[in-house]
């Protein structure tokens, strides 16, 4: 059955993450993903490596699935032409030049506008296209750092860290593909397109949210508390005689359940610990004591008389533990797909689940220009003389 999506037409000009990350969305979701690529090099990540397979990096296989290759010379007034006129056929564009830089090609958003009124153009940068620091060149780590999540992030007694993916890049793009399906949706009651703006930092001040309003309306900067949680106590990491893992004792209803698997039902009743603000207040207190239990038994077993307890709690998983995880095959979040070099490729599946339009993956990550002669025939008539001729010329 094919994907909600399917019948949109998708033009990507995007490289690196956050724009092939939101294209690939929109991928799984049925749409066409036209990805224009620069002749003889394409995405940068396509060099992002080692690891590779079969000469394909592993980095650029990881967000460019469901979606067709075609080679474009940008710098060339032929090449732009092309654009153009695939612009005519899409709904969306999606791109994340440099502000700028793609005007300078005449094919910025009054250009395209003007040749498809009703075009949805979605641009991601790094600042925005307004403000000081609208020319900054912007990278997910730069964002992460100004946006205030890694003062937040760490050991309170160690150095400010960084998410362990590129956290900024992959939610921007995925606020890149909401934002888009919202100006379409504007776009089809109304006939006018828009264009939509997003940025990576503006992406990591929205994430503040709760720790934003508390130093809004209180003047306190919050600070960095490792994996505790500045409202809730106890939910962190605890160490079990074996290895580590997580507990999240929400409410004090779960606290008391807590207490009765840890063999400390007074804990529940005692002042300073009976409510969760009282707990908030006397972490200092209660850790430790909490620490000293856990730390007598392996942190299956405690995870075990925890759940059945509903006090919610997990292992800390590797990558490798989360592919072998029931749950996680259950719902199809391992995906394989056939190949042309590579043979079967492994990725990880759709998270997005709908009853009746079911995202899948029909594409695998495309081969640099794979399908420049398919889509240059189909959506704009060349013949194969007008394409070689082209591709003579280095413009495909």
């Amino acid at each position: 059955m094919p994907g909600p999506l399917a019948g949109l037409r998708v033009l990507d000009l995007t490289r690196v993450l956050a724009g092939p990350y939101c294209t690939m969305l929109l991928g799984d979701l049925g749409a066409d993903v036209i990805k224009i690529e620069a002749p003889g090099t394409g995405d940068d990540t396509r060099r992002w490596g080692p690891p590779y397979l079969a000469g394909e990096a592993i980095y650029y296989l990881s967000v460019n699935r469901n979606k067709r290759s075609v080679t474009v010379n940008l710098k060339d007034p032929r090449g732009q032409e092309i654009i153009r006129e695939l612009a005519r056929h899409c709904a969306i564009l999606v791109e994340n030049f440099k502000v700028g830089g793609l005007e300078r090609l005449g094919l910025g958003y009054e250009a395209l506008h003007a040749v498809n009124p009703a075009l949805v153009y979605t641009s991601i940068t790094g600042f925005g296209d307004t403000g000081p620091y609208r020319d900054r060149p912007g990278y997910d780590f730069i964002a992460q750092a100004m946006g205030g999540i890694m003062s937040i992030t760490g050991e309170p007694d160690g150095e400010p860290q960084k998410h362990g993916i590129a956290i900024t890049d992959i939610t921007t793009g995925m606020l890149a593909a909401l934002a888009s399906l919202a100006a379409l949706h504007y776009a089809r009651e109304t006939g006018r397109g828009q264009h939509v703006n997003l940025s990576l930092l503006e992406t990591v001040v929205g994430w503040l949210t709760n720790p934003a309003a508390s130093y809004l309306n209180t003047g306190v900067v919050p600070t960095r508390l490792g994996n505790a949680h500045p409202n809730i106590v106890p939910y962190q990491v605890f160490q079990a005689r074996d290895k580590p893992f997580v507990v999240g004792a929400g409410n004090d209803g779960q606290f008391r359940a807590l207490c009765q698997v840890l063999g400390r039902p007074e804990w529940a009743d005692d002042p300073r610990f009976a409510t969760n603000p009282q707990r908030v207040l006397h972490r200092e207190i209660l850790v430790p004591l909490l620490a000293e239990v856990f730390a007598q038994r392996d942190a299956a077993a405690w995870v075990e008389a925890l759940l059945a307890a509903g006090v919610p709690s997990g292992p800390i998983n590797t990558i490798a533990d989360v592919f072998a995880d029931p749950q996680v095959l259950a719902r199809d979040m391992l995906v394989e797909l056939a190949h042309p070099t590579i043979g079967i490729l492994r990725l990880p599946g759709i998270p997005i689940k709908l009853s009746e339009t079911h995202p899948s993956v029909e594409r695998h990550p495309p081969l640099l220009g794979e399908h420049t002669d398919q889509v240059l025939v189909e959506l704009l008539g060349h013949t194969p003389a007008e394409i070689a001729a082209l591709r003579a010329a280095g413009v495909v």
